[in-house]
């Protein structure tokens, strides 16, 4: 007889996990990849304005789907906070 509590459990406790990895609304995957291109070339690091600005020129970005995209990247543990602010990212070229 299957336990339908214990598969219950098991199909719940991964959908916060898959929920994550779903691009924000309004981003395609290919966004993310030019996001991520571009942050690599100032360094790996967004802190102030003078470095969102050139990562959204090169990438094609609104501010909106830039701030969705680094919300995205944290929630998926592809970037982390700055103790001083901003954000760094720790995957693809800046691993």
């Amino acid at each position: 007889m299957i336990n339908y509590v214990t598969k219950a459990v098991a199909v719940l406790s991964i959908l916060p996990l898959a929920a994550c990895d779903v691009p924000p609304e309004g981003v395609e995957p290919a966004d993310i990849s030019e996001y991520e291109l571009a942050v690599s070339t100032i360094g790996c690091q967004m802190v102030t304005e003078a470095d969102y600005q050139p990562v959204e020129l090169q990438a094609g970005l609104t501010r909106e789907q830039s701030k969705a995209i680094t919300s995205y990247m944290l929630a998926t543990g592809k970037a982390e906070r700055l103790p001083q602010g901003g954000v760094k990212l720790t995957t693809g070229a800046c691993a």
